[in-house]
């Protein structure tokens, strides 16, 4: 394709934002749902660590007063 015929279609996508003047989105994307930059697995795997770790501590503790 083209460099003219590229800058055609993107003409043809863009020309309804024009006369909206103000009322234009931000983004011509889709706006779906946030994905969380850390997955379900990771942080599981980080309270598990965190919460072992506690308890861990804990019984240590315990231990070192008798």
């Amino acid at each position: 394709m083209s460099a003219v015929q590229r800058m055609k279609m993107a003409n043809e996508k863009h020309s309804k934002t024009i006369t909206q003047r103000g009322h234009v989105q931000k983004t011509t994307r889709v706006q779906g749902e946030e994905k969380s930059p850390v997955g379900p697995w990771l942080l599981a795997l980080f309270v598990f660590v965190v919460c072992g770790s506690a308890i861990f501590q804990i019984i240590q503790s315990i231990r070192q007063g008798m």
